[in-house]
């Protein structure tokens, strides 16, 4: 946890957002049953459980945490409660970015005034919203600060996507992506990685020009990959995939609150991580869309391209030192094992690889997703 002794002024809490697919077990198949499990696991999670726009998907958040461990008490308690109470209407819980089978234009939408007036807004492009994320909120204070640090942390985002890639498949069609759900949240306006701005009054000019011409009617509708929270003094990480294992959400949770804390020091100590273009920045984050943690990603220091385990691994030594001072260096360490053993979307493709067989992906998903409950 971050400390004053250490000259961090901000606390950095966490909280944490995670969207699960509700699954028959005979079928494999996405089941619309959302509002009965938030009906009967309300009593348990309290207002922390939540329905998304489709009825196949559900979503629990933390409350604002103080530091990893945290994290990982009430991030173990919501999977467990999901578990438990889908047993009792004879579903089951899965974690991945998209469902390797489903088809969107079979799914229900969510009965709430919100949705429907997004799909009338939309039409299509939410009806196909068949995708499960999950955010990061790092707690900060001064918006003048979390502006500043989205433009720097926005070079990290596709870092971090491709570690938490698992959406290779689509519809039933092998996508030959490792984070299709990328593919599919980028035909929404206002989203992808932002542009800088040079201040948090810039930023809010922005948002009052969108609502006062009538794009916009308030600020939640800017679904960039990383943002200052409309409400809550957080920044928030918008772009992973939903990891398949706990572990996974914590480390990349535990990494995201790291680089946070390691740039906001480089501010305090009057220096920053060098700003690139929105542009060179997209070409980094489609690698990381293709090829997740494999192939190679654009150093732009250097100006040239490199193997992406390079960059992870230069990555990790960047924010060492921040690492104990927030008690998550068990976390941390975890992206070696993902770097070694595979993302999500690594082990759907090998499953899928050896079987030829979509309902085996799914059974490996919905094994993983309670690993360690």
């Amino acid at each position: 946890m971050a400390t004053s002794k250490n000259r961090v002024k901000e606390t950095f809490t966490l909280g944490v957002e995670e969207e699960f697919q509700i699954i028959d077990p005979v079928t494999r198949d996405l089941s619309p049953h959302n509002a009965e499990i938030i009906e009967a696991i309300t009593p348990i999670l309290g207002d922390y459980v939540k329905p998304e726009m489709l009825m196949s998907c559900v979503e629990t958040v933390t409350p604002v945490c103080r530091d990893i461990s945290e994290v990982r008490e009430h991030l173990q308690r919501n999977r467990t409660a999901l578990r438990d109470v889908a047993q009792q209407f004879g579903l089951v819980i899965g974690a991945a970015g998209t469902h390797p089978f489903s088809h969107w234009n079979q799914q229900k939408i969510t009965d709430d005034i919100r949705y429907h007036v997004l799909e009338e807004e939309l039409q299509d492009v939410i009806r196909a919203i068949l995708i499960f994320g999950m955010h990061v909120h790092v707690g900060i204070g001064n918006r003048d600060t979390a502006v500043a640090i989205m433009n720097e942390l926005r070079y990290f985002l596709p870092h971090i996507l491709a570690l938490s890639v698992s959406s290779p498949f689509w519809v039933g069609r092998n996508t030959g992506l490792h984070s299709f759900r990328s593919v599919v949240f980028s035909r929404f306006p206002r989203t992808g990685i932002p542009e800088e701005f040079e201040s948090a009054a810039a930023f809010d000019q922005y948002i009052e020009t969108l609502v006062s011409t009538h794009c916009i009617d308030n600020g939640k509708k800017i679904w960039w990959d990383v943002r200052p929270h409309p409400v809550y003094p957080t920044i928030e990480i918008r772009i992973c995939d939903m990891p398949t294992r706990l572990e996974e959400t914590l480390a990349l949770a535990a990494l995201i609150q790291a680089i946070v804390v390691k740039l906001y020091k480089l501010k305090e100590q009057n220096m920053s991580w060098r700003r690139y273009s929105r542009g060179l920045l997209m070409e980094n984050k489609w690698r990381a869309i293709r090829y997740g943690t494999h192939g190679k990603m654009l150093d732009l220091g250097k100006q040239e391209e490199v193997p992406t385990s390079d960059l992870m691994i230069e990555l990790l030594a960047f924010i060492d030192d921040v690492v104990d001072e927030v008690g998550s260096r068990r976390e941390i360490d975890y992206i070696h094992t993902i770097l070694n053993n595979g993302t999500s979307a690594d082990r759907q493709l090998e499953t899928f690889n050896q079987t030829k067989d979509l309902k085996q992906v799914v059974d490996r998903v919905l094994r993983e997703s309670m690993e360690g409950i």
